[in-house]
């Protein structure tokens, strides 16, 4: 079987957030593609199978440990494959008519469109974001600093912080935090507008050792959380942000609501191919 790797929200190698993405003809069993995202030990290995449909699969993701109901990052690699790599014929590039490709999921039906300079957007739905009332003993234990505020969505909790320099300084207690019943913990702040880089509306972070990733280096469905909090705090709907992990990642974003339709978010983003190699099994 062919399997890709590649680096999401970014524009160069060695940055934003690997994931494997390996096409199938067929489903594999459950264990056997759980065992293949541990043997890869990436944050996120996505499987896909073309459907009946015109330009529509089904996709899955792996942790090294458990499979997950949504992830961004390892989409977007996915779609990279879909539009720019497996539409390759004897070495010749094979002309998609689609400018966007369907992807059938647990969290139902995502699109992806294919824009200019190679640059990606997913359309995802937007998480629920409520102020929290729940605040795990272990949460604020896990964590240096108290946040400003706490907020929960369908699977993780939100952190609120002041500042830009507070998300850099976090230093997660990672054997403290596993225990906090949550997907895994967005903490977040403005952007600091005197950085060196392109400022940005809002930074953040993801830690997630519940699901074997202690810290992930670009979250993009953890943004269907940041989107719609930074969008009504903000008062705008299109927002830049960028993720302050070691690799770094930076995304483009967009919430649509129109007050009548359940909320989606335009998460864009860069993808770097690293690797094209065979699974053997």
């Amino acid at each position: 079987m062919r399997i890709y790797q590649l680096d999401a929200f970014t524009d160069r190698l060695f940055a934003g957030n690997p994931a494997a993405v390996v096409p199938l003809a067929d489903w594999l069993p459950d264990e056997q593609m759980q065992q293949i995202a541990s043997e890869n030990n990436l944050a996120e290995t996505a499987f896909y199978v073309k459907t009946e449909m015109e330009a529509t699969y089904h996709i899955r993701w792996f942790t090294p440990t458990i499979e997950v109901d949504l992830c961004g990052h390892a989409t977007l690699a996915a779609s990279y494959v879909v539009f720019f790599l497996e539409n390759k014929q004897d070495g010749e590039e094979t002309a998609i008519p689609n400018e966007e490709i369907f992807f059938n999921s647990r969290s139902g039906l995502l699109k992806v469109c294919r824009g200019e300079n190679d640059w990606l957007t997913l359309d995802f739905p937007a998480d629920n974001v409520q102020k929290s009332n729940l605040q795990p003993p272990a949460l604020l234990a896990s964590v240096s600093e108290k946040p400003l505020a706490i907020f929960k969505g369908k699977t993780d909790f939100m952190l609120v912080y002041e500042t830009q320099a507070q998300i850099e300084a976090l230093d997660p207690d990672f054997r403290e935090m596993s225990t906090v019943p949550a997907r895994g913990i967005i903490v977040t702040a403005p952007g600091n507008k005197t950085s060196d880089q392109e400022p940005v509306d809002f930074v953040s972070r993801f830690f997630g050792p519940q699901t074997g990733i202690d810290e992930d280096p670009v979250t993009g469905s953890a943004h269907t959380t940041l989107v719609p909090y930074w969008a009504e705090k903000l008062g705008k709907t299109e927002l830049t942000a960028r993720q302050l992990s070691k690799r770094g990642g930076f995304l483009k974003c967009k919430l649509n609501d129109d007050g009548i339709n359940p909320a989606r978010v335009d998460i864009s983003g860069q993808v770097q191919l690293y690797l094209i190699g065979d699974v053997k099994l």
